[in-house]
Order: structure tokens, then C-alpha cells, then sequence
């Protein structure tokens, strides 16, 4: 079965969570996906025993993310191991064959720059009819930047061409302020959110993940409108 090429809703994934009150606010406020950074020289990293621990008071339905960024083969099987159910989410240098040999559902930034060719990139990480079993469930769309993601920048939305391969998830510098013009002008399949939605770096704002959901919902209202 084809992926649907429009969503009938806009997925949201909140991203770089550490605490118990982070996580029941993501869940509260609607969030489809949660992700836990286990990439140590990130600020917003996690220990595998404590996104297991966090993981596991998720509700059915709320997809818990592992964000891995050139971690060796070991390392990303360890934490599937422990925490079954993750979706993972490669953000570093990762070919095509690095990511499908993780046997996991998966998905790939993609960092945003003037020069990059996104189209090409999508075709290297598209798995066809056989996506189930192997290439990625779509790309997730990040600002360029010195380092791996996190850095709260917004790319040119411009820069996506039409005709891309896989589903798109916005990210890059998202807030409750922006995601509503991100939403209308991209219409990606889902959005990804961390330092938008932050009180200091690592920490989440409760009051900015509620508004931040409420927002892309008012992006969906927005375009479901006949006006539109």
C-alpha cells in the first residue's frame, strides 16, 4: 500500500525529553512521537537507562524516538533491545546501508543548505515498494549547521523541491510563533520540536509544548478551511 502523499493531520514529534513532567506534558498536549537523544555531546543526551525508564511510561500510540547520531552498531542495538518499540532516528553520517542495518523502522535527517541536493538524498534512503523492510519512512528536514542538530536555527523552507520520495517531518528551529506558517507553506506529514519549546537549553517549557501542539492544530483548521 503507498504511503498517503497528504496527511489528514499533522504529526508532531517532541524531541530532546528528560523528564517525567516533560513527557506527560508531550502526551497530554497530543504529541504523536517522543525522542530521547542518545547522543552524548548533546545537551539535551540521555542514558539508555533512562529512556527506557521514560519510554516506559508512554501511553499506546505515542511512538518513543532514539535519536543516534554515528553511533556504532553495538550501541543502537543495545538500545533496541531495551527499549523494543523505538522508532530510531538517524542525524549524522550515516549511509544508507548503516541505517537499514539496524532492522528498525527509521527515520533520516536530512541538513538543509543551499547546495544540498534533497531529491538525490531521498532517492538513496527511499526503499520503494519494500520501505517496510528496509530504507527510511521519511526524512526529516533540519538546518545546516556546524555539529548535529539542536541548534534552534530555521532553513529556508524554499529550499524543499517539490517531488520528494518520502514523507517530510519540518524541523529546524520550530516554535509555537512559527510552526503555524512552517505548516501552510511546507505541508509536511509531521513536525519536529525541541529548543523551540525549551525555558534554558536541555530544559522543557510545559506552557511551550501545549501551545506549540495547540499551534500545528490550528494549522490543520486552518487548511482544512474551504477559504484555503
Amino acid at each position: 500500500m503507498p504511503v498517503l502523499s497528504k496527511p489528514v493531520r499533522t504529526r508532531i514529534k517532541i524531541c530532546g525529553l528528560s523528564r517525567e513532567s516533560e513527557l506527560e506534558a508531550a502526551v497530554l498536549a497530543g504529541a504523536d512521537a517522543v525522542g530521547f537523544v542518545m547522543y552524548d555531546k548533546s545537551p539535551r543526551h540521555v542514558s539508555l537507562d533512562r529512556a527506557a525508564e521514560l519510554a516506559a511510561l508512554l501511553p499506546p500510540f505515542v511512538t518513543p524516538t532514539l535519536l543516534f547520531v554515528n553511533a556504532p552498531a553495538d550501541d543502537i542495538a543495545r538500545a533496541c533491545d531495551r527499549i523494543p518499540n523505538a522508532l530510531l532516528q538517524f542525524h549524522g553520517d550515516e549511509t544508507r546501508e548503516q541505517c537499514d542495518a539496524a532492522g528498525r523502522p527509521y527515520l533520516r535527517a536530512a541538513r538543509m543548505g543551499e547546495n544540498f541536493d534533497l531529491l538525490d538524498f531521498a532517492l538513496r534512503f527511499s526503499g520503494g515498494g519494500s520501505r517496510a523492510r528496509s530504507g527510511a519512512q521519511a526524512l526529516l528536514l533540519d538546518a545546516y549547521m556546524q555539529g548535529y542538530g539542536g541548534g534552534g536555527k530555521v532553513f529556508d523552507w524554499s529550499l524543499i523541491p517539490p517531488g520528494v520520495s518520502l514523507p517530510v517531518v519540518l524541523s529546524g528551529g520550530l516554535t509555537p510563533e512559527n510552526v503555524i506558517d512552517g505548516i501552510t507553506q511546507v505541508r509536511p506529514w509531521a513536525v519536529d520540536v525541541s529548543s523551540g519549546v525549551e525555558q534554558s537549553k536541555g530544559v522543557k517549557d510545559v506552557r511551550l509544548i501545549h501551545r506549540f501542539c495547540d499551534a500545528v492544530r490550528e494549522a490543520d483548521a486552518r487548511l482544512a478551511s474551504p477559504d484555503v
